[in-house]
C-alpha cells in the first residue's frame, strides 16, 4: 500500500548478474510474474542504463551482457504488458525513505546507496533533481572524482576491501566482506575500524559541498554496508543515518514513482 507506506508482500528471487542476457532477462520475467500485473510493472535497476527509453549500458561487471539492451521491449513481449516504468534504485531507495522513512517530509534531502558502487538521489519535495549546479552531473555522486580518483575507488565494498587488506599487508579471507570488517571493529580491531572510517571520511568530504549547494537538511544511507554505520558515524559534519529498510523503501519508492507517472504531474 504506496498511500500508508507499506509493503504488505515481498517475493525475493535470484538473480544471476553475470548470466547471459536471455538468462537475467528470464529471471526477472519469472520474478515479476510473481506481483500483480495487471496496471503493468515498475522496475529499479542501477545505472547506467537509458531509464526513459528502458535501453541498458552496462559494460563493466554487473549486467554487463545487457549492454545495449532494450530491455524494456524484451520484458514488454515477454510479460504481455503495455506499460513497464524504470527508474534508478538509488532514487527509489531515497524516494522511499522520504515518504515514510528516515527523510520523511523534509524538503531537500539526499539518499546514498553503497554497495558495489555508490548511488545517490538529491531530492527536492519528495522528486529528484538531476541538473543543474547544485548537484553532481545527473545528480549521480559515482560520476565525481575525489582527489583525482573516480570516487567509487575510494568509497565502495571493493575500495573498503582494498584498503584493508593493504592495511593488513596481506589479502584477507576470501569469505571476508565489509560485513565482516564492521563485525571486526565493533570487537576492537583497529585495522578494521580505520579501514571503515577512512572509506567514509571520503564519503564525508567528497559529500559536503554538494550538500551546501543544494541545501540538502538531511542524508540517509542504504546499500550493503549501511550496516557499518555505527563504526563510522563521528566522520560525518552533517545530520545524516542509516536506514531502518532499504528493501522496502526501495520498493516504495518504485511503487511511488510508478503512481506518479500514471497521473498529472
Amino acid at each position: 500500500m504506496v498511500s500508508a507506506g507499506l509493503v504488505e508482500r515481498v517475493h525475493r528471487a535470484g538473480l544471476d548478474s553475470k548470466a547471459s542476457a536471455e538468462s537475467i532477462v528470464g529471471e526477472l520475467c519469472d520474478a515479476a510474474r510473481q506481483l500483480p500485473l495487471a496496471s503493468g510493472l515498475a522496475v529499479a535497476l542501477p545505472g547506467p542504463f537509458d531509464f526513459a527509453a528502458g535501453v541498458a549500458w552496462y559494460k563493466l561487471d554487473k549486467f554487463a551482457a545487457l549492454y545495449g539492451q532494450d530491455l524494456g521491449r524484451s520484458l514488454r513481449e515477454r510479460l504481455g504488458l503495455e506499460r513497464i516504468v524504470f527508474m534508478n534504485d538509488a532514487e527509489a531507495f531515497t524516494i522511499g525513505e522520504w515518504f515514510a522513512g528516515e527523510l520523511r517530509g523534509l524538503d531537500r534531502c539526499v539518499g546514498i546507496t553503497i554497495g558495489t558502487g555508490i548511488g545517490s538521489a538529491f531530492l527536492d519535495d519528495g522528486r529528484a533533481i538531476r541538473t543543474g549546479d547544485t548537484v553532481p552531473p545527473g545528480g549521480e555522486l559515482y560520476r565525481t572524482s575525489f582527489d583525482g580518483r573516480p570516487i567509487e575507488d575510494c568509497i565502495s565494498a571493493r575500495a573498503i576491501l582494498r584498503r584493508y587488506a593493504d592495511k593488513l599487508g596481506t589479502p584477507p579471507p576470501r569469505s571476508t566482506g565489509v560485513k565482516e570488517i564492521a563485525e571486526a571493529a565493533r570487537a576492537g580491531d583497529a585495522v578494521a575500524e580505520s579501514a571503515l572510517v577512512e572509506a567514509f571520511q571520503v564519503l564525508a568530504d567528497a559529500l559536503a559541498p554538494w550538500l551546501a549547494r543544494f541545501g540538502a537538511t538531511r542524508v540517509v544511507l542504504g546499500g550493503s554496508i549501511a550496516g557499518a554505520f555505527d563504526v563510522v558515524a563521528e566522520v560525518f559534519p552533517f545530520p545524516v543515518s542509516a536506514t531502518a529498510d532499504a528493501e522496502h523503501s526501495a520498493l516504495i519508492g518504485a511503487a511511488l514513482h510508478f503512481e506518479r507517472s500514471t497521473g498529472p504531474g
